[in-house]
């Protein structure tokens, strides 16, 4: 199976069974060299998994794929060297110190003694280390150790890195920080494949896919996944007690969905115009002050969110006929 000269992964109906249980069901897709892929959805939905088969961690039930154009199923020692990868859980040896982790992984990619001193002067730099090279690993903060994490999975220089929900449970500024440094391996020509399931974390992504229950159920940029993929309006409604008015919003027809938002509201209508005269009818009938109804670019969370129950909708529609 051909990669192609620019594609870093290519996936084609990849599988993984667990016994009758479908962890990931026929996914197909590409990522380009140089390109932050990011992978969004809910836990459970099938991206540690997803991102297991493609590090030749886990063999596929089905289905073929290569990254850096080495076969999946019969090539994963290779794919093994040729990439980075930080794991979900913190993968560091918290008994050791900050210098002691750098040397151990450097062992372990086998890094010629003239180029590990390079190498780990640059981890120590990249992560902001330089005062704590001979701390315990266990004493730093969660950004520190995140950073230091990162730069033992990438101290080989691999052309792609595989970042497993690399910020949970991380703080915003260290999460901004970290980005900082996906975005300049990036603009270096490493290509990050990275999963979340923080949806302002997905927007940094050159293109997203959706994965829900195993399926990917999109894929594309942030702005044509916005644009283009959601099938109904969202409607942003400044309005006061916006608690009690999301109930008689809930009533009406051809809403799908009423939720909080800041300080007023985000509804998804199946027709916007239709839904804002509707609104502004009932709230004005109830007494309700209204500052401004109007239609807005739906948010990633609100496309995300669309889709999920259109599928839903689509499967339950499925049993009943079945029955």
């Amino acid at each position: 199976m051909s990669a192609g000269n620019n594609k870093a992964v290519v996936v084609k109906d990849l599988e993984k069974r667990f016994g009758s249980f479908i962890a990931v069901n026929r996914v197909s897709f590409e990522v380009s060299k140089g390109e932050i892929f990011g992978f969004l959805g809910p836990n459970g939905a099938g991206k540690s998994t997803t991102i297991r088969m493609l590090c030749g961690i886990l063999m596929p039930s089905g289905g073929t794929g290569t990254v850096a154009g080495f076969d999946v199923r019969t090539e994963a020692e290779q794919i093994k060297a040729h990439i980075g990868y930080m794991s979900q859980k913190f993968s560091l040896y918290e008994d050791l110190t900050v210098e002691e982790n750098i040397d151990f992984y450097s062992g372990i990619y086998r890094i010629t003694p003239e180029k590990k001193k390079e190498r780990k002067e640059w981890v120590i730099e990249m992560a902001g280390l330089k005062e704590h090279r001979q701390s315990r690993t266990a004493i730093l903060s969660g950004g520190w150790k995140q950073r230091l994490a990162l730069g033992c999975a990438i101290l080989h220089e691999p052309p792609i890195i595989f970042l497993d929900e690399p910020t949970s449970g991380v703080d915003p500024i260290s999460r901004r920080q970290f980005w900082n440094l996906i975005y300049e391996l990036s603009g270096k020509g490493v290509t990050v494949f990275v999963t979340t399931h923080y949806m302002d974390e997905a927007e940094y992504c050159d293109r997203i896919g959706l994965i829900y229950r195993g399926e990917l159920t999109a894929i594309g940029t942030p702005e044509v996944l916005k644009t283009e993929l959601m099938q109904e309006d969202v409607l942003e409604i400044a309005c006061d007690r916006p608690k009690d008015a999301m109930g008689e919003i809930e009533k009406l027809p051809g809403i799908r969905e009423v939720a909080l938002f800041g300080k007023g509201l985000h509804v998804v209508a199946v027709d916007g115009e239709a839904a804002i005269a509707a609104i502004r009818s009932i709230l004005g009938e109830k007494g309700y002050q209204v500052e401004h109804i109007e239609k807005i670019v739906p948010s990633l969370e609100d496309v995300f969110v669309s889709l999920i129950e259109a599928r839903d909708r689509a499967e339950k529609a499925q049993q009943e006929v079945q029955r």
